[in-house]
């Protein structure tokens, strides 16, 4: 499954109000199969039918069991022929035996209806908002959804085979699990034409893998190695689809090869839907995508968001679907795999540089929600409800520690350990030790030192790392200290850190390698050599998950910057050399941004360049405009907004009305230029508007990124009252949902400086839109109102929280009133003071320009008195 959610402020215990342990629940027995016999009714947004759970008891004398079945009408119970009595209460249905269980395996039929589900199952249909919506009706179950569209036990500790047979309007067209065994015509007379589809699933798979999806699709169908793969898209799309999805059957034989174990399902389709609450769900043999992931050709030249979700899906049928979690709380061994699986691809497909990024930002993604949200042990069975634990700890945290796992066995043994982990546990469920007995058993090592620190606890080393040469004695010194350590040792990782001594000689580097054991807060390490390294690769090859900040000299960083191997290790050296803020380090930077061969590197540059914030770094930078790779004119656009200068102004305004092949790069622009409407650039915030407004008017495309960045602009001019008027007419029903929900959440965004008369119809018009059901706009919601200060957002933000069925938007709406309250709580005096600094930072820019270029001045004098 994918989603994303930002990160907020200040960090707070995970753990919320109501949070308790939560076990794998008793059984009754071993359910050996779901059959589910139902017809949909597409005119009233509801079903019926019949879910019949084959289960072979565990022990005898049973003569009352529990079944998960939320908001379901239950209109009877039966064990063959036989009527049982029940009791329901609306979230548990108890069936009370006439007769104790034997042994033998038993049917237990449950007839049902559900009207206008809310969860679980969802109808999609046109509206008068928008009135091209297509009629779909899908199921999304992860983590326990399927108790509100089927009776089940509803965890994914139980394992059966399933079948679901499904009487829909005869144009349309029914996918689910497994493999297709009849289509059936049944003329309709008055109420229409109606079409039976019969899918059987014959691997076993938990209930919240179960699913349905119906709409009138076009279908593109492939093969690879006898499966049939196919892509299911609204008609309309269906150009999309091979763009979007064509790579399937490379990436099937490519997670084939990596895990040691043929894809192992009937088929394999993906199917796009609308208005999907998550990116992508992994169901057994067919997953679901949202819609949103089809691309156009434009937006194929630089997006490759869609092909990582297509993988990470992908990935799910072995981890997650073919080896299944015995608790949510062990979901890391599945999320965090398919996520690394979008680093092992990467790799595969866009060379090393490319997959050594990925799983920088996949850490660094962590480290922000670790710094800025919550800390908490990956895993951890004390929640209030399963999805909570879906957040990046889960997802990006875990992906690291796969690739920690990878750095500490090397590329062998780590393919090895993940065969085995696969072969010794398919169609099986597994918890995380399961993962460290196949690395034993694979490889001889034992790694539990590394999950005692990474997944059992939370946190990660904070490592500052000091490099000096001793001439006189030809000795290098290497200073490590970890700088997370309190008075409390037991914050002290204890880690073998690899470490390169590099020797740099006409552009050919050769090294010394060692290995450094860090177990304390504090390690010198001395290292007699007979030269001077050019560099030093501290943690070489970034195996582990850390954050690093290096001490070195400007020539040892400059060199590294230019010649380390590791693409890392040159961002790590960029970073390092922003900071010293000399005439020297900007212009390492500004030759490295020209120069540099991987895009990546040079992005990260042009970031540090926008740091300076000086009119060298700002000339430095312009070049970066020009970039062929679109990621990296973004990060020189993000970068050139520090300056608020009028050049810099004009500069982007120009970039913006020129357009570019790339959506995001023009999002980018739009998205910037509202910020730099401030202090000295005050005056130009009509102008400002008025383009913004401009690309509104007519930039509608791909998703609305652009419009949506152009929003994006308009909520940075906090202090303009139109801002705000700019901006509501797009939170109204009817506007594309990307653009709308960038609106709702722009309005928290524009209201921090705004007049009271405004924040209060912010506040009206978050207010007026808070009733709305739709997951994605009640996230948009809560999202606007943590960024307000005002008392009113709290009590709308705690009605929110009590209103919501979703867990997720219960969570961020709580975690807002925190934010609120302590933007309310926080000294006056304090911010004020922070406001003059802020000021006084912006007048001293160009006498620091005028200093830097006195500096130049004088060098260039002793260079040419020494010639």
């Amino acid at each position: 499954m994918s989603f994303y959610f930002d990160a907020e402020e200040t960090r707070r215990p995970f753990e919320l109000p109501g949070a308790k342990p939560h076990y794998t629940p008793d059984r009754p027995g071993q359910v050996d199969h779901i059959f589910l016999d139902l017809a949909l009714d597409f005119e009233t947004h509801s079903f019926r039918g019949s879910c019949t759970t084959t289960l072979t008891p565990i022990r005898t004398g049973i003569q009352q069991f529990s079944l998960d079945a939320v908001d379901l009408n239950i209109a009877g119970v039966f064990v063959g022929d036989v009527s049982q009595p029940f009791d329901y209460d609306g979230e548990i249905l108890t069936v009370n035996l006439l007769r104790p269980t034997t042994l033998e395996p038993f049917q237990l039929e449950i007839q049902y209806s559900v009207e206008q589900p809310q969860r679980g199952l969802y109808f999609i249909a046109p509206d008068e908002h928008y009135p091209e919506k297509p009629v779909q009706a899908w199921t999304q179950g992860e983590d326990e959804d399927s108790r509100f569209w089927f009776p089940c036990f509803d965890y994914p500790g139980q394992l059966a085979t399933s079948e679901i047979r499904v009487d829909v309007p005869a144009n349309l067209t029914a996918v689910s699990n497994g493999e297709l065994i009849s289509t059936e015509d049944v003329p309709g007379g008055e109420i229409g034409d109606r079409k039976i589809f019969h899918w059987q699933q014959t691997q076993v798979h938990p209930t919240y893998l179960m699913t349905l999806a119906v709409g009138e699709f076009a279908e593109t169908h492939v093969d690879w190695e006898g499966i049939p793969v196919s892509y299911y898209v609204e008609k309309s799309r269906a150009d999309d689809a091979e763009r979007s999805m064509g790579k399937t059957p490379r990436m099937m034989a490519f997670l084939s090869e990596q895990y040691g174990y043929r894809y192992a399902f009937p088929k394999y389709a993906q199917v796009c839907v609308a208005d999907f609450i998550f990116g992508g769900m992994e169901n057994t043999s067919t997953t679901l995508l949202t819609d949103r992931c089809l691309l156009d050709e434009r937006a194929a030249l630089d997006n490759t968001r869609t092909e990582t979700l297509v993988l990470h899906e992908l990935a799910h049928q072995w981890f997650g679907d073919l080896v299944v979690i015995k608790h949510w709380s062990h979901a890391w061994i599945k999320e965090g795999m398919a996520s690394y699986a979008e680093v092992l691809w990467t790799e595969y497909e866009y060379g090393s540089d490319e997959g050594a990024y990925y799983i920088l930002n996949e850490a660094r993604s962590y480290l922000n929600e670790d710094s800025s949200r919550y800390r908490r042990p990956i895993v951890t069975h004390v929640y209030r409800e399963a999805i909570e634990l879906y957040d990046r700890h889960l997802y990006e945290k875990g992906a690291c520690v796969y690739h920690m796992i990878r750095g500490i066995l090397g590329d062998e043994l780590f393919t090895k350990a993940i065969h085995t982990f696969v072969q010794d546990n398919a169609h099986q469920t597994v918890e995380t030790v399961d993962l460290l007995r196949a690395i034993d058993k694979a490889t001889g090592f034992n790694l539990l030192f590394l999950f005692d620190q990474y997944v059992f606890r939370g946190g990660h080393p904070d490592f500052k790392v000091g490099y000096a040469w001793d001439n006189d004695n030809s000795v290098a010194k290497l200073t490590v200290t970890q700088m997370q350590v309190t008075d409390d040792s037991k914050d002290v990782f204890d880690l073998k850190i690899p470490l390169h001594l590099n020797f740099e000689d006409e552009g050919v580097v050769s090294h010394s390698s060692f290995t450094i054991h860090l177990h304390q807060k504090e390690h010198v390490f001395y290292f007699p050599l007979p030269l001077k390294p050019s560099f030093v690769s501290f943690d070489a090859g970034n195996q582990f998950l850390k954050t690093v900040s290096l001490d070195y000299p400007l020539p040892e960083l400059k060199a590294q910057l230019k010649f380390d191997s590791d693409s890392t290790s040159r961002i790590y050296a960029a970073i390092a050399i922003q900071k010293k803020g000399s005439v020297e380090a900007i212009k390492a930077l500004g030759e490295a941004l020209q120069t540099e061969a991987f895009w990546g590197v040079r992005a990260e540059v042009a970031k540090q360049l926008g740091k300076l914030k000086l009119s060298q770094a700002y000339d430095a930078l312009t070049p970066g405009l020009q970039d062929e790779n679109p990621k990296v004119r973004r990060a020189t656009i993000s970068a050139l907004s520090n300056f608020k200068t009028p050049a810099s102004l004009e500069l982007l305004k120009k970039q913006l009305q020129q357009g570019d092949t790339s959506y995001y790069t023009e999002s980018a622009i739009a998205s910037v230029l509202g910020g730099m409407a401030a202090g000295s650039l005050r005056d130009s915030q009509a102008a400002i508007l008025s383009v913004l407004k401009d690309v509104l008017a007519t930039r509608s495309g791909w998703n609305e990124v652009v419009r949506a960045g152009a929003v994006a602009g308009i909520a940075q001019l906090t202090t303009y009252p139109d801002a705000v008027s700019a901006i509501i007419p797009y939170t109204d029903p009817g506007v594309p949902q990307a653009l709308r929900l960038g609106a709702i959440r722009a309005l928290g965004a524009v209201s921090t400086g705004q007049p009271p008369e405004q924040v209060t119809l912010i506040l009206e018009t978050l207010e007026s839109l808070s009733g709305e059901s739709f997951f994605l706009t009640q996230v948009a919601i809560a999202s606007a109102l943590s960024q307000m200060k005002s008392p009113e957002a709290i009590g709308l933000l705690q009605s929110l929280a009590s209103q919501t069925p979703d867990g997720r938007v219960r969570r961020l709406a709580e975690e807002a009133v925190s934010k609120v309250q302590k933007k309310l709580g926080s000294d006056k005096a304090v911010s004020e003071l922070r406001q003059q600094v802020e000021q006084l930072q912006q007048q001293n820019q160009d006498l620091l320009s005028r200093l830097t270029k006195v500096e130049t001045l004088l060098q260039k004098e002793n260079s040419d008195s020494d010639k």
